[in-house]
């Protein structure tokens, strides 16, 4: 429980406060950031829970703002800390963004809002889909009800899905999406290698229909024991939505819920596979010419399956800051100079699974250095992604629709792998003019 929550700016100044107790005053709000500066002036690091003269300050950052709960009792700290986290959610859904200006132009709805998500001190209701059917961004003229009744969303069971919705044609769509973070070394050893998995889903269906998803899991096959056709997974650090049944999948490792109405995410996961085979993988050579040029010759190899095909592929190589007059040569897609990314990019619009292309690229210097002083290079970076495809090998085995009324469904299934935040491969640090061994590639 808490006794107060607040939002206040980067400088302390609390722009919005509701009070849900009183044991706690109002102005240990102000008391928050002095708090946090003379941690920090002590050169500790502050935690996301602190305490001061009996008071506990439980709170999160999000972009400038500071979202603070202050407590007088021993309360549960973690669920406290997870609801501002999921009242930042909820903000976020009205406004789009949660800043200080949104925040100063809704204060009637953050009001609204914050009663009804927070009871006495109590979390309650966090599901913003829910919340948006009986709070809305439209000024309402107040009336006298003829019943007072609380609305039906609150005694719904499945807190996360209305009743009585209806569609005319009732699908569900699943996106299976893999990012990969990839990590090579300048000897083109792979130092680390991380699937990270998201199973988003589109829900139109009407009723209050139960899914169960069937996956290739490894566990499932064990557990069930089913003979294992094709390639298993074993799938790490697995979150679900709220809607999932945990116990069980826990059982029997079945996937069934009664989904949330439109666009949500089901659930994610993650793979450390260090001997996975990158699917884009790009090598480098480059040849320094005493100081005067600098050449390239840059290959890319498409390490998939040959009836999958890359989109949108987009190589990264950095250059020196001084290089100029680039020239380029490519045996497929365009090559270009990005100045403000002291880099040249090469840009392949589709490459299909087992194919290989090479890229030359010339840059003059105008300036001639030593070799001590050049600087470390930085990584070869790429993006790309391709559809029906899933480097895990994770499956969709099934996806089963159960509704009392017995309509006709129709569930859609799409893979996609696309490069994640750091997807980096090192190039040799040069030294000197070894010319490029064709060779080698």
């Amino acid at each position: 429980m808490a006794s107060l929550i607040a939002i206040l700016d980067l400088k302390g100044k609390p722009l919005i406060q509701r009070s849900y107790r009183d044991d706690v005053p109002a102005s240990c709000v102000e008391r928050f950031l002095p708090l946090v500066l003379d941690i920090e002036e002590e050169g500790q690091q502050v935690t996301p829970c602190f305490s001061s003269q009996g008071i506990n300050y439980m709170h999160i950052r999000h972009s400038n703002l500071y979202l603070l709960a202050l407590s007088a009792r021993n309360s549960n700290a973690v669920e406290t800390i997870m609801f501002l986290y999921r009242l930042t959610e909820v903000l976020v859904e009205y406004f789009k963004e949660l800043e200080e200006e949104s925040i100063r132009d809704n204060f009637v709805i953050i009001y609204e809002l914050m009663d009804e998500m927070f009871d006495f001190g109590f979390p309650q209701i966090t599901e913003p889909k829910m919340l948006q059917e009986y709070i809305t961004q439209e000024s309402h003229q107040l009336e006298k009800p003829v019943q007072v009744r609380p609305p039906n969303e609150l005694t719904n069971v499945v807190s996360w899905r209305m009743e009585g919705l209806r569609y005319r044609r009732n699908e569900v769509f699943l996106d299976v999406m893999e990012s990969v973070n990839l990590s090579v070394n300048s000897k083109g050893d792979v130092v680390r290698a991380e699937i990270l998995g998201v199973v988003k889903m589109k829900c139109l269906l009407s009723g209050m229909p139960e899914l169960r998803l069937g996956l290739n899991d490894k566990m499932m096959f064990e557990n069930t024991g089913r003979v294992i056709k094709g390639k298993a997974i074993e799938m790490e650090d697995v979150k679900f939505h709220q809607c999932v049944r945990l116990a069980r999948f826990e059982n029997d490792r079945t996937i069934s819920f009664i989904p949330p109405d439109g666009d949500s995410e089901l659930m994610t996961y993650r793979l450390s596979k260090p001997d996975a085979k990158p699917p884009i993988w790009v090598e480098a050579s480059i040849e320094n010419h005493r100081g005067s040029r600098v050449e390239y010759l840059v290959k890319v190899i498409a390490q998939f399956k040959r009836k999958s095909t890359a989109n949108n592929i987009e190589i990264y190589v950095p250059v020196s800051n001084d290089a100029s007059t680039p020239k380029f040569r490519a045996s497929t897609g365009r090559a270009e100079y990005a100045p403000d990314k002291s880099a040249f990019v090469w840009k392949i619009k589709q490459l299909a699974g087992g194919k290989e292309f090479l890229m030359r690229a010339q840059f003059l210097l105008p300036s001639v250095t030593n070799d001590e002083d050049v600087p470390k290079r930085a990584p070869i970076t790429v993006k790309y992604e391709i559809p029906n495809f899933t480097i895990s090998g994770i499956q969709v085995r099934y996806l089963k629709v159960v509704e009392k009324s017995g309509y006709e469904s129709h569930p859609w299934v799409r893979y996609i792998t696309q490069n994640g935040d750091d997807y980096s491969l090192r190039t040799a640090q040069d030294k000197g003019s070894e010319p490029i061994r064709q060779s080698t590639y």
